[in-house]
Order: C-alpha cells, then sequence, then structure tokens
C-alpha cells in the first residue's frame, strides 16, 4: 500500500475510535497512528497502546473503510479481557 493511502485511511480511523469512545462503546482513548498493509486486502491500524496494540482490518476498495474498521473494532472491543479503564501501560510514542 503506498504510504499516501495509509495517511488518508488513518485520519478515517482516528473519527471511528473517536465516535466508538463518545458513544462509550470503545471504554478508553485510542490514536490510530498508522495504518499498514499486510496483505491483500488486509491493514492492520496501529495504537501502539498496551491495552489495544493493533487491529487487523480485512477491506475492499468498493467498501466504505470507516465501516469496515468500526465493525472490526466493535468485534475487537467485545473480546478485550481484564481492566479496560485506567491509562495505559508501556506506551510506546510514534514519532
Amino acid at each position: 500500500m503506498p504510504k499516501a493511502l495509509g495517511a488518508l485511511l488513518r485520519p478515517q480511523a482516528q473519527s471511528v475510535l473517536d465516535k466508538l469512545f463518545k458513544d462509550h462503546v470503545l471504554p478508553f482513548e485510542l490514536t490510530a497512528t498508522k495504518v499498514e498493509c499486510i496483505g491483500p486486502n488486509e491493514y492492520i491500524v496501529r495504537f501502539y497502546d498496551s491495552r489495544l496494540r493493533s487491529v487487523d482490518v480485512s477491506w475492499k476498495k468498493d467498501q466504505s473503510f470507516a465501516d469496515v474498521f468500526q465493525a472490526a473494532m466493535v468485534d475487537r472491543i467485545k473480546r478485550l479481557s481484564g481492566p479496560l479503564t485506567g491509562r495505559a501501560r508501556g506506551n510506546v510514542s510514534s514519532t
């Protein structure tokens, strides 16, 4: 995936994360730091957060990335375990 596409998808991913947090679906704030292609129609959204480091997304270009990412996030949130609120430990800052 060209870096330009990742740069276009990252703000869409962040918008979804912000909405999920605002709607109390996501119990903590996350920052989408990077979107990478990991295979044909397979992408990973990286957060660099100890509570949830990344989410894999299967996305075809004829689909809405935001819709597909939101569905992937909701599914992943349902599978989280352990304490989900509070500060993350071991955050890695991306520069």
